[in-house]
Formats: structure tokens, C-alpha cells, sequence
């Protein structure tokens, strides 16, 4: 492909967001207009989950394609990742591309601001820092440039970063060579020293009155009715910024030439699920809104099949043309794209670690969990794991109702068992032992589950005996 016809491409990246803050997951708040707008125009990947739902591990997996536990980054502390991995920046740098982030790192022990040459992963371009929300508030922003200065930037950081990203556009835009931008934000994620979720001046107060909130958010409680509404207001500032960003190549006359990527490290759960706001295997802290834009994803419509954090860093350079190294673990989604015939993933595979050491597996219909009682918190992987929870996302999408304790599951743990033992084993984990949950006396008498509704791609009718595949689709 000649230079000059190579796409662009833009990683437009949050922290910490729900899939469920964007009204085409049914957020009635009009948060987000311009993502609805464009991932309604290109491919909106409807069921994507990040590989790990804590912030280092996960964009370890982002910029690698590989699952942490290959990173060998499996807490926020466990950085950088192992030497001699590559990443995206050194495949669009090999393939004539100009790189560039700008924003949070999160991959690097050098401190929690400037990050060494060595350490930035091949960007060429660099305005960023390790740990933003430590060098930086919503209205004092320091990044350091690629001489690891500081700069400081004016007005709320999330705009901040968007001015940034739009000079950045215009200048690569005079040179022959296409570019590739990793746009990283800390917002939606709370500033850590206060513990609250700063929203731009009046964007709190404009979600505080009639609040929708989130049925698992509401049954929990948490720290939602604290922190929701900042939380949203941020939301809000983001797609506006991403709006922003359209704009630009809009202006430029690029955005039939430039890919959009749009997600996230991870969800939040607002201390619903344990003592802090992510770190567990439900869908508030798995489940991130993604789509794509632009040369190739024009009118792909909605994907619904399990996609994994670990399948975007392939699919940005097999849409580009680059090619996908066989070396990753995630694979490009451009056949689904594309609605070629293709053997894809029944489920999503979740690694879970630094607080506990756990694995989920997430289908079109179930969740299942397993975590150690044995591991450290540094450990990649452990040799044993029990069966911790198991929920039905058609009957219970907000997972309200854990079916662990229920004998009449135990047909659908034991089939799930096994696939995420395959699952492991694939990731390159030392097959595990998952020890069955323990029912004891807890649910006699009730009705055995269907062997023929283990992942059934409708519920139950009792009346009507459904021949079905496991995870087929809907009909």
C-alpha cells in the first residue's frame, strides 16, 4: 500500500468509563451524542470487555495484544512490562506511520510524571505523564514533552488534552507520512488524592437533578449517590471532546482518511463489589463502551459478538494493512467486520489480579467466576482457584442475583468450568485446578436446569423445547 494511501489512526482512550454511560447501551441522560453518532455511523462493538480490569494491566494488554499475565504486568505496582515486548507504536513506526501519545502512561517505574525515552514504548511524539491524576487536578494539568520537561496546559484536563491532540492533528497533517495518535485521558477515573469525580465547573450540578442511575448502582448503593452525577459530568466532557476531535478532521479534510478507535481500560462499580471502584469480574468494572470509525468500519453496524480489550490492538493494524503479528493474543475483528465466515470466540476471558487472583468468563448469556484462595497479589496465575459466582445476563444484565448457591446451575458451572479452563490453558496459563462450588443443603427440590439451556441464545420456555448450540445466535 502506498504511503499516502495508508488511513491514519486514532486511539481516543478513557479511564475508568461504563459501558452504560453512552445512551446506544440505553443511558437516558444524553451524555454522549457525538460516540452514539459515530459509532451508529462506523462499528459499534456492542459486547466488549477489557482483558483486565485494573488500569496498568490493562494498557499493558492494549498496547501489546497480549493478555497481562504474557505482559507479565499483573498490578499497578508490577511495571513496566517485561523487556522486548512491542507494541503498537513500533508497528505503525515500522510501517512508516509518524506516533504520538499524549496523555497517561501508567507503564513505567520511573517515577509518576516524566517517563524515560526507553520506557515509551516507541511513540516518537511524546507529551505525557506516568501517572496523571498524581501530577495533575482537573484545572492543573503537567505533562512532559520528549525532552521530559514539564508543560503545563491551560484549562479543564480533558480539554487541555484535546487542544494538545488537535495542534498535534493539524501539524502531521502538512507532512507526507500518515500518523498514529494515542489519545489517553485519566477522566472519567476519580482524582485519587480527594476520592471524588471533579466534573467541569456546572457539568455536576447539571446531572445532580433527576439522576438516572444504573439498577446495580441503585440496589448497592456504593458510593453512587456521591459520586454518579461527577461522574457523569465528566462522561459528558469527554464526548465533547471527542466531538471536538471530529471536528478537526472534519476541517482538515481527513475523516474519510482517519480510523477512530474509542474505549476504555475498564468500568467502574462505585464500591458496589468491594472497597474500591473496579478490580472484579462483574459488568460494571468489565464492560466498556468501544467502537470504530472510518476506512473500512463505515456502516458495520453493531457487533454482538464477545470482544476482548485484547482484540483491538490487532484489528487498528489489520485495518490499517500493517498486518497482525501471530504473536498476539487477540485477534482482529475485521472478518466480523467485514460478515466473512470465521471461527470466533464464544466468550470473553477475563484475568482478574492485584486485589485477588481471579478469572471470569463472560457469553452472550452467562457470567462465570473463579478466584484463589492462594495467590499473591503479584502472582500472574495461580495453580488453584474456587468457583466464587455465576450470573444469568438474560434474566439479571446488572447481576444482582449471584446463581452459585443454586444446585439446579450446577450443569451450567460444570460446562463453563471447562471452557475457561481451554481459555487459560490458551492464554498460556498452567492448566488450573477449579475446585466445584460446594452446594451442600442450601437448594434442594429445585428444578434441574435443561441441559439444552446452557447457553441457549433465548431464555427458557418450558413449553417449547429449543434445540440450540451453545451461544448461537439469535434467532
Amino acid at each position: 500500500m502506498p504511503e499516502k494511501e495508508k488511513p491514519n489512526v486514532i486511539v481516543f482512550f478513557t479511564d475508568q468509563q461504563r459501558w452504560d454511560t453512552t445512551g446506544l447501551h440505553g443511558n437516558p441522560m444524553g451524555i454522549t451524542p457525538h460516540f452514539d453518532r459515530l459509532a451508529t455511523q462506523g462499528t459499534h462493538v456492542f459486547n466488549c470487555s477489557t482483558c483486565q480490569p485494573v488500569c496498568a494491566p490493562a494498557r499493558s494488554s492494549l498496547q501489546s495484544g497480549l493478555y497481562a499475565s504474557n505482559t507479565e504486568v499483573p498490578n499497578n505496582s508490577a511495571i513496566p512490562p517485561k523487556p522486548g515486548l512491542k507494541g503498537l507504536a513500533h508497528y505503525f513506526g515500522e510501517a512508516g506511520y509518524n506516533t504520538g501519545y499524549i496523555g497517561k502512561w501508567h507503564l513505567s517505574d520511573a517515577g509518576i510524571g516524566a517517563v524515560p525515552e526507553e520506557l515509551r514504548w516507541g511513540y516518537q511524539y511524546w507529551l505525557g505523564s506516568n501517572i496523571l491524576e498524581f501530577t495533575s487536578n482537573s484545572y492543573a494539568t503537567e505533562l512532559y514533552d520528549n525532552d521530559n520537561n514539564p508543560v503545563r496546559l491551560p484549562g479543564y484536563r480533558v480539554d487541555a488534552l484535546t487542544d494538545a491532540a488537535i495542534r498535534y492533528i493539524d501539524e502531521k497533517n502538512k507532512e507526507t507520512e500518515p500518523f498514529f495518535l494515542f489519545l489517553s485521558f485519566i477522566e472519567p477515573h476519580f482524582q485519587n488524592h480527594l476520592d471524588s469525580y471533579p466534573a467541569p465547573i456546572g457539568y455536576q450540578e447539571m446531572y445532580q437533578r433527576n439522576l438516572w442511575i444504573p439498577p446495580d448502582l441503585m440496589k448497592l448503593s456504593g458510593s453512587t449517590f456521591g459520586h454518579l452525577a461527577g461522574y457523569y459530568g465528566m462522561c459528558k466532557r469527554l464526548d465533547e471532546s471527542l466531538g471536538r476531535i471530529f471536528d478537526t478532521l472534519v476541517s482538515l479534510g481527513l475523516e474519510e482518511d482517519t480510523i477512530i478507535l474509542f474505549t476504555s481500560d475498564h468500568g467502574c462499580h462505585f464500591k458496589t463489589r468491594n472497597r474500591e471502584y473496579k478490580r472484579s469480574g462483574h459488568e460494571s468494572s468489565i464492560r466498556i463502551p468501544t467502537f470504530f470509525h472510518g476506512p473500512e468500519f463505515t456502516g458495520g453496524g453493531r457487533l454482538s459478538q464477545q470482544v476482548s480489550l485484547v482484540d483491538l490492538p490487532p484489528t487498528l493494524l489489520d485495518a490499517a494493512g500493517l498486518g497482525v503479528p501471530g504473536d498476539m493474543d487477540g485477534r482482529s475483528i475485521m472478518p466480523l467486520v467485514r460478515r466473512e465466515d470465521t471461527e470466533w470466540p464464544q466468550e470473553a476471558f477475563i484475568q482478574i489480579t492485584e486485589t485477588h487472583c481471579g478469572r471470569a468468563l463472560r457469553t452472550e448469556r452467562w457470567k462465570y467466576g473463579v478466584i484463589s484462595p492462594d495467590a499473591d497479589r503479584n502472582d500472574l496465575h495461580a495453580e488453584r482457584y474456587e468457583e466464587a459466582y455465576l450470573y444469568d445476563l438474560h434474566a439479571d444484565p446488572y447481576e444482582l442475583n449471584n446463581l452459585i448457591d443454586s444446585r439446579r446451575h450446577k450443569i451450567v458451572c460444570d460446562h463453563l468450568r471447562q471452557r475457561l479452563i481451554a481459555r487459560m490453558v490458551e492464554a498460556g496459563e498452567p492448566e488450573p485446578q477449579i475446585t466445584p462450588h460446594d452446594y451442600g443443603d442450601r437448594s434442594p427440590g429445585m428444578r434441574r436446569v435443561d441441559p439444552r439451556e446452557v447457553d441457549s441464545s433465548r431464555p427458557y420456555e418450558s413449553k417449547r423445547i429449543i434445540p440450540c448450540e451453545v451461544d448461537t445466535e439469535p434467532r
